[in-house]
């Protein structure tokens, strides 16, 4: 009986092991004092995170990738709690799972699909090329990350303590304000994070509604591995995972602060 647990152990190793191995070979590599992302290193050097807040198109880029993930974020945590909130109750309807399913579709839609159908439609209302048309892109991928975050908080709220505000006198939007949406805090939470790491990531959806002056970190990033593979693509993607742990850290603070609730 006791290989059940060793072999639960080698296996769970090896498969975190084969979900770092692409990391851990990029990683250093943002340290490295070379022009070219090779082995061995020749020396340590911060010069590539020097060169992206120093080097105008980097410095922009980071600049754009947090107003509009910011906006993202705002947008989409918005949205996707108000639908949240009415698909809520619902779930043995026919509407619900029709409406749940048209949220949800971003997620399994491609992304090139998408893309080109949001050029074509921003183009006709001239917001191609603009922040707004990035935020609105983006946040249609992120609200599907919302709604199921949540969704689930939502599903663990007992009934009975809004029940009870309203037996009290508590009009609806006091318990929506002062019951629920307390409650429901970590999803939504949890819900904008995710948000703001989508749109953080998302690459394919900003090559075809952004322009030059929006472009964004993962753009940046993808332009550079075309015209010229440099090292300060391992600094960003540095920065990329370290920006990652920290959200999974806020993450983890809002379940736990939502299990002591």
């Amino acid at each position: 009986m006791r290989t059940l647990p060793i072999g639960k152990a080698v296996f769970g190793t090896a498969v975190v092991i084969f979900l770092m191995a692409p990391l851990f070979a990029i990683l250093p590599l943002a340290f490295t004092d070379s022009i070219f992302l090779n082995y061995p290193i020749p020396d340590f050097s911060f010069r590539w995170f020097h060169e992206l807040f120093t080097a105008n198109a980097w410095r922009r880029s980071i600049l754009n990738s947090l107003l509009i993930g910011t906006g993202t974020t705002i947008l989409a945590t918005v949205l996707g709690t108000v639908a949240s909130l009415g698909l809520r109750g619902n779930s043995a309807s026919l509407l619900f799972s029709v409406f749940r399913t048209v949220f949800l579709l971003p997620m399994v839609v491609p992304a090139v699909v998408l893309g080109v159908g949001m050029q074509l439609m921003f183009a006709q209302y001239g917001l191609a090329n603009t922040y707004v048309g990035v935020i609105i892109a983006h946040t249609v991928i992120a609200i599907p990350f919302v709604i199921v975050n949540v969704t689930a908080a939502l599903q663990g709220i007992d009934r009975r303590l809004e029940n009870a505000a309203a037996s009290l006198g508590a009009s609806p939007a006091v318990v929506l304000r002062q019951v629920t949406l307390p409650l429901a805090m970590p999803g939504i939470v949890s819900g904008a994070v995710f948000a703001f790491a989508t749109s953080l990531d998302e690459v394919v959806l900003t090559l075809f509604v952004a322009g030059p002056n929006q472009r964004t970190v993962a753009r940046q990033m993808f332009s550079t591995i075309r015209e010229n593979i440099s090292p300060a693509i391992a600094a960003a993607a540095f920065l990329f995972i370290v920006g990652t742990i920290v959200i999974a850290g806020l993450i983890l603070l809002a379940q736990k602060k939502g299990q002591r609730a």
